[in-house]
C-alpha cells in the first residue's frame, strides 16, 4: 500500500484548511500555495463543512437512516455519522475514499453508536461499481430503503469523462425516497478567483475541474431539489449567523466561497 506522503492529496489539504492535523509537508506546501491566490479558502472549506452538517441533520430528521459518503475526507469532528446518529442512533454510514491514509485514519478514529453501524471502503468514484459492489456496502446498506448519497466537495476532482456517468450510475442504484447531497467548486461565481485557484491546484498536482451552474445542475438530473434549490453552501437553510445578512453581504460571501450546493430527492 503506497500512501504517497510525498505528493499532495486533496483530502489532506482540506484537512489543513479546516485546522486539522492529519496532513503532511507536501499537503501543507500545496495548501499554502492555494491560500496565496485564494485567501478565503479556509472560509470556503468551513462553509462547505457547515453545509454538510445542516444537510445531514435535515435528511436524518426526514427519516433517512442510511448514508453513503463518497470522498469522505479525513476525520474532523463532528463527522457525518455523528451528525446522523445524534438524530437517529440506528443510522448506518458507509465512508469511501480513494486514499488509503483517509481510510486508515477513519478506521482508527471514527466510532459510532451501538445501535448504528459504520463501515469503510477503499474505492474511487470514477469506478462506481467498485463502490456499489463492495461487500461492506452491501452488508451495511439496504438498497430497497432510502439512502442519502453524499458527494461533498468531491466532483470537482473528477473529469467529465468519469464524473457524469458515475453520478448517473450511483443515482440509478438508489431507491425512491433517497437524497443526493452535493457541493462543488464553482467556475462562475468568481471567475478570476476560480481561474487562479484551478491554476495553482493543477500546478501542484491536484487536478481541479471547476464547473458553472448549468454544469453542476446536470449532476441532479431527474431529481427534485429541496428549497432553496441549487445555491451556495451558506445560503442553504443557513445558520442563524447568516440569516440576517444583507443581500450585498451574501453576494460577497458567494464570491468568497465559490461553491454551488444542493440537496435533492429521488422520487
Amino acid at each position: 500500500m503506497n500512501l504517497h506522503f510525498d505528493r499532495p492529496h486533496c483530502a489532506r489539504m482540506y484537512d489543513w484548511f479546516i485546522g486539522g492535523k492529519n496532513n503532511y509537508e507536501a499537503d501543507r506546501q500545496a495548501a499554502a500555495e492555494v491560500e496565496k491566490v485564494y485567501p478565503n479558502v479556509r472560509i470556503a472549506a468551513l462553509a462547505n463543512r457547515h453545509f454538510m452538517h445542516r444537510a445531514i441533520r435535515h435528511v436524518a430528521q426526514a427519516g433517512i437512516r442510511q448514508f453513503l459518503d463518497i470522498g469522505t475526507g479525513l476525520p474532523t469532528a463532528p463527522n457525518l455519522h455523528q451528525i446522523a446518529q445524534a438524530v437517529a442512533p440506528d443510522a448506518r454510514v458507509i465512508y469511501t475514499d480513494n486514499d488509503p491514509l483517509v481510510l486508515a485514519h477513519s478506521r482508527a478514529l471514527m466510532f459510532g453508536t451501538d445501535e448504528g453501524r459504520i463501515a469503510y471502503v477503499l474505492a474511487d468514484v470514477a469506478d462506481p461499481q467498485s463502490i456499489l459492489g463492495a461487500e461492506e456496502v452491501r452488508a451495511t446498506l439496504d438498497f430497497t430503503e432510502p439512502i442519502a448519497l453524499c458527494l461533498i466537495a468531491l466532483l470537482h476532482f473528477v473529469s467529465d469523462e468519469y464524473a457524469y456517468p458515475a453520478v448517473r450510475m450511483l443515482v440509478d442504484a438508489l431507491p425512491a425516497g433517497s437524497y443526493v447531497i452535493g457541493s462543488h467548486a464553482a467556475a462562475d461565481l468568481n471567475p478570476e478567483g476560480s481561474a487562479r485557484l484551478a491554476a495553482v491546484c493543477n500546478a501542484n498536482g491536484v487536478a481541479l475541474v471547476l464547473r458553472d451552474r448549468e454544469q453542476v445542475l446536470r449532476f441532479f438530473d431527474e431529481l427534485d431539489f429541496l428549497a432553496p434549490g441549487l445555491t451556495t453552501p451558506h445560503r442553504w437553510r443557513p445558520d442563524p449567523a447568516c440569516i440576517n445578512l444583507s443581500e450585498q453581504a451574501l453576494a460577497e460571501r458567494d464570491r468568497d466561497v465559490m461553491q454551488h450546493a444542493a440537496v435533492a430527492r429521488k422520487t
